[in-house]
């Protein structure tokens, strides 16, 4: 049974959307079938894969409207064993029509997904920056979590917010779901800042913490500009090595 992976951080500009491409077309390199879902309106993971978000005729809003099922949306990619579920700016109506839905809003995303699920060995959302339905529909579908973050304070002030939302959703709306782990982005181990915020982060949460962090690198940066991840644009980057390294662990977790 395949499983689905929220990655999830209201605070934007922290590395999310590249750490799930990136880590979706990672798992696929390792010989898993994945599935990287789009669930952010700005569709930066769409074109991250090399799809262009204008030519598409059917995208994840169609599913969530009942307009299509989940695999008439389903996009292959070039990239080994990688397929997307794209989106673009028309999900950005996505959160009201949510509120709508009378009968178990949080669960629409759920239901969708059910048809695909086991068609794949893992299905990596990227959630949109913030805490609103969209974020919502996906945790409750999802077997884990992982939380891109930087070594910043409000990315600490964030962090315990959104803790406290998934203990919620478990609480609530999906009893399975638990945090896979915290990925540290953007790092830099050179500045006293970093190492405070990740002696903060070892004290209250170091069973959480992926082992390898994710190093700032021109190769990483550049890769979306080329609609790929950063392992085809350059494989022997810094950058391909972590995302690797931390997609097999995510694999030995969950």
């Amino acid at each position: 049974m395949g499983k689905i992976i929220s990655f999830a951080n209201q605070k934007g500009g922290v590395g999310k959307t590249t750490s799930a491409v990136n880590i979706a077309a990672s798992l696929g390199i390792l010989g898993y079938k994945t599935l990287l879902i789009d669930l952010d309106p700005q569709g930066n993971a769409t074109s991250g894969v090399g799809v262009a978000k204008r030519n598409l005729k059917l995208t994840i809003k169609d599913v969530l409207a009942g307009d299509c099922v989940a695999k008439e949306a389903i996009l292959e990619t070039k990239f080994q064993n990688l397929s997307v579920l794209p989106a673009n700016i028309t999900l950005a109506g996505a959160e009201f029509d949510l509120f709508q839905e009378e009968e178990a809003p949080h669960e629409v995303i759920k239901k969708a997904f059910a048809e695909i699920k086991d068609e794949y060995d893992y299905l990596i959302v990227d959630c949109p920056p913030s805490l609103g339905m969209l974020t919502l529909n996906s945790l409750s579908a999802s077997d884990g979590v992982v939380i891109p973050m930087q070594c910043e304070f409000y990315a600490l002030e964030g962090l315990s917010q959104l803790m406290i939302t998934i203990g919620k959703v478990k609480n609530h709306y999906n009893n399975s779901l638990n945090v896979t782990g915290i990925l540290i982005t953007m790092y830099t181990n050179r500045l006293l800042l970093t190492q405070q915020v990740k002696s903060e982060l070892k004290k209250h949460y170091s069973g959480k913490l992926f082992d390898t962090h994710i190093s700032r690198g021109v190769k990483l940066s550049e890769a979306p500009g080329f609609g790929c991840p950063v392992y085809y644009h350059d494989k022997r980057s810094k950058g391909a090595d972590e995302y690797l390294s931390v997609a097999h662990e995510l694999a030995t977790r969950i």
